[in-house]
């Protein structure tokens, strides 16, 4: 049996790096998914509000742990090859789509109706509005929620452990099964998502109040 030296820390701490890089891509992607998603929810098409509200309700009923699974063993019940990387990039970009649309829509919604009807009295086209006049404001506010919800997303890539990816947790459950010190391990496994959540936590607090602050002069 092994004990918990310096190699077995620097080996968690060198899983950070995955667990940076697949909620890097978790993000961008969920990103892009989510502003999809935004602007359908609030397009005057209804068939596309039906179809981004369909979505929401999927991805935010569903655990996300049940996703991943979803994804990683049904890939290859219709023929996809698909490793751990891919499975959990797919199903953290889908579950952040859901969740940064829904709060990007909100976002957009809470401009002020005045603003809209301005940008119709001067006769923009719906892209025109949106790219110039009501999506510039509505990324202002955005901002907070959204750095408020990468915390989210870096504590979802946990879950990616479950389907063999080697991040944070996982890198803890291997040296746990060498060492057997479980609180050791795993203290050092809080400890560091702790580092990588706090920083974020304080910038979108202080994101909140500096924006709460302009509002009210």
């Amino acid at each position: 049996m092994r004990t918990f030296g310096p190699a077995e820390f620097w080996f968690i701490l060198e899983a950070a790096k995955w667990t940076l890089a697949l909620s890097a891509i978790a993000f961008v992607g969920g990103a892009i998914v989510g502003l999809a998603v935004a602007l359908s929810r609030t397009s005057t098409s209804k068939l596309l509000r039906a179809g981004a509200t369909l979505f929401i309700q999927i991805f935010q009923g569903t655990p996300l742990l049940l996703q991943l699974f979803l994804i990683f063993f049904g890939a290859p019940i219709v023929g996809l090859d698909i490793n751990p990387w891919i499975a959990a990039s797919v199903a953290l970009i889908l579950n952040s789509g859901a969740f940064l649309g829904e709060i990007w829509r909100g976002c957009i919604q809470a401009i002020p109706r005045g603003q809209w009807e301005a940008a119709e009295a001067l006769s923009l086209s719906y892209r025109a509005r949106m790219r110039d006049v009501i999506l510039p404001q509505a990324f202002k506010i955005a901002v907070p929620p959204t750095v408020g919800y990468l915390v989210q997303i870096i504590k979802g890539t946990s879950l990616a452990a479950i389907i063999g990816f080697t991040e944070i947790t996982r890198a803890g459950q291997i040296i746990n099964n060498a060492t057997f010190q479980p609180l050791l391990v795993f203290s050092v496994v809080a400890a560091i998502y702790f580092a990588l959540c706090w920083p974020l936590s304080l910038l979108a607090a202080w994101m909140e109040r500096r924006q709460a602050a302009a509002l009210t002069r």
